[in-house]
């Protein structure tokens, strides 16, 4: 994969975003659906399938031959395609739907099952995440670091809690618990996207969470490597993205972060 190439990947991304994120914008305040999926809580609007139908048209017309993984539309295309766009047109639909002003458009390219490519908008904020592998990150064309803290005791996390957490124990609550009393504070947005986003530029110093998806998770992994950070599985093996958990630091409280989850199984609290 050349330069070239991976640029071109980038700016289709960029207009890929920019597109969902125009939908995000006109349509807020007014949705006319909000529908479950199956389990309480996971939602979907009607703003989700028309950002992610005006992301389809760009992807298709500037890449037909592509292979496509989306939120509502699910999998297009052939199965073993080498390129594999991972797209969520509203990220946050939850926030969205209760008007509360965080969610984003995400859109990541994976290449042999790689995250490559990886844009984040969020239009509330106007902010624009993008990065390409061995390109750096950026925000708003300034590029973004993640931060220095060393200590976990003086960091400050974001985490989130899956659509299942009501009907299995593995629900994230003892793991959130424990690390609160670990850090200066577990912070929790709605968006993994966004969560991956903030960990890159600084903001927070790591981030873990289970039942993810690929759209969640692929253009934010990208956007957060390139930024300096550092994307494993829970126990800092290789991140393998279908498995839905992710552990998400600036490097320096990786280790230290992936023993507390460990030690969290065991925790008593009261």
């Amino acid at each position: 994969m050349n330069d070239e190439q991976l640029q071109r990947f980038l700016d289709i991304a960029t207009e890929c975003a920019l597109a969902g994120g125009v939908i995000l914008e006109q349509q807020w305040g007014k949705l006319n659906t909000i529908e479950e999926k199956g389990r309480p809580g996971d939602l979907v609007t009607d703003v989700d399938k028309t950002s992610e139908t005006e992301i389809l048209k760009v992807l298709k017309r500037h890449f037909p031959e592509h292979g496509i993984l989306a939120e509502e539309s699910g999998h297009l295309g052939e199965a073993d395609n080498p390129y594999l766009w991972a797209i969520d047109p509203l990220d946050g639909t939850t926030n969205y739907a209760h008007g509360y002003p965080v969610a984003c458009v995400s859109v990541g390219l994976l290449i042999e099952n790689v995250p490559q490519v990886g844009v984040v908008y969020n239009p509330f904020r106007k902010e624009l995440f993008r990065a390409a592998k061995g390109k750096g990150a950026t925000l708003n064309r300034r590029p973004i670091q993640v931060s220095t803290t060393q200590q976990l005791s003086s960091s400050l996390l974001v985490t989130g809690f899956a659509y299942d957490r009501r009907e299995t124990p593995d629900n994230n609550y003892r793991e959130f618990c424990y690390l609160t009393h670990l850090t200066q504070g577990v912070r929790r947005s709605g968006s993994a996207a966004l969560d991956l986003t903030d960990v890159a530029c600084g903001r927070v110093d790591g981030y873990w969470e289970r039942g993810i998806k690929a759209w969640d998770m692929t253009a934010g992994i990208v956007i957060l490597e390139e930024a300096g950070g550092q994307v494993t599985a829970y126990d800092e093996s290789p991140l393998v993205i279908e498995s839905g958990r992710i552990l998400a630091t600036n490097g320096q409280i990786h280790n230290r972060l992936s023993k507390a989850l460990h030690e969290a199984s065991s925790w008593l609290p009261w």
